[in-house]
């Protein structure tokens, strides 16, 4: 490919379109790490695109020989793939196109030692993805996206990630209600989930809650908190002690810590790996 054709220009839609994103199942995945880590969880791709005028790297040649024989190889020119890179640095020798995943709860696995966190309504696309990456580092089961957000899906949000969307489970749902009777189906086939919101005004500090068995965590809204409907269905809630002149946490931060917390409480059993990586 050595023109912005048609194909082409749909990839780039992908880019800054949500609806586009939506209506062909399909997202851009950019960098070494995502991509990576997308072959070794066995995320379902549809095209790889490679550059066809520069010799590649043995990460690059690798990655080629691990995609599927069903997955489309593009040759690319290197000004083209620059124009899909979406950063202004070193040209990417290749990118893939990958599959949206189905919006199904049930696709967190819930287990006895089950702990799942619910982002409500997020307005910014980092902050979806460093919470992603947190769960991923602190062995979480899943992300709920709940109600008007920004996309999981959207390169700020990927980027964000490095690549933990696609190691952690994340799912996008309407409106709370939709989790809460998940949760209730979940309650009656006798594993008993309690959702614990995060709030400056909780009942207690959260090192002070049982966080060691079955466990939903709520993060408000950035600005706004959690909504009336989420404090409604919340067992409990819960605040992180802070000091200092900042009056709350960022969203993607209070989350980080009640999922320290909980991994803390736990005994790090997912294994947790070296801060700052």
């Amino acid at each position: 490919m050595s023109t912005r054709n048609a194909r082409f220009q749909q990839w780039e839609a992908l880019l800054g379109n949500r609806t586009k994103r939506q209506r062909a199942g399909e997202f851009v995945v950019q960098g070494v790490r995502p991509i990576t880590l997308a072959l070794d969880h066995g995320w379902p791709l549809r095209a790889v695109l490679y550059a066809a005028d520069r010799e590649l790297s043995q990460w690059a040649q690798e990655t080629l020989r691990r995609v599927g024989r069903d997955v489309q190889r593009v040759k690319m020119d290197s000004g083209l793939l620059r124009e899909l890179g979406g950063k202004d640095e070193a040209t990417p020798e290749l990118l893939v196109v990958a599959e949206l995943p189905p919006d199904d709860l049930d696709r967190l696995a819930p287990e006895p030692d089950f702990l799942g966190v619910v982002f409500d309504r997020p307005t910014t696309p980092g902050n979806i993805g460093t919470l992603i990456r947190s769960a991923d580092a602190f062995g979480a089961s899943g992300l709920i996206v709940c109600g008007h957000a920004a996309d999981v899906y959207d390169p700020k949000a990927l980027r964000a990630s490095t690549g933990s969307v696609f190691a952690v489970p994340t799912v996008r749902v309407p409106a709370p209600r939709t989790v809460a009777d998940w949760a209730d189906g979940l309650r009656e086939g006798g594993l008993p989930v309690r959702i614990l919101g995060t709030d400056e005004h909780g009942e207690r500090d959260i090192t002070e809650v049982d966080l060691t068995g079955p466990v939903l965590l709520v993060i408000g809204n950035e600005t706004s908190g959690m909504s009336a409907s989420w404090r409604a269905l919340c067992d409990e809630t819960v605040r992180i002690p802070i000091g200092g002149a900042a009056s709350s946490l960022n969203a993607a931060a209070a989350g980080t810590v009640a999922l320290y917390e909980a991994a803390r409480q736990r005994g790090f059993s997912g294994g947790v790996g070296t801060a700052g990586r």
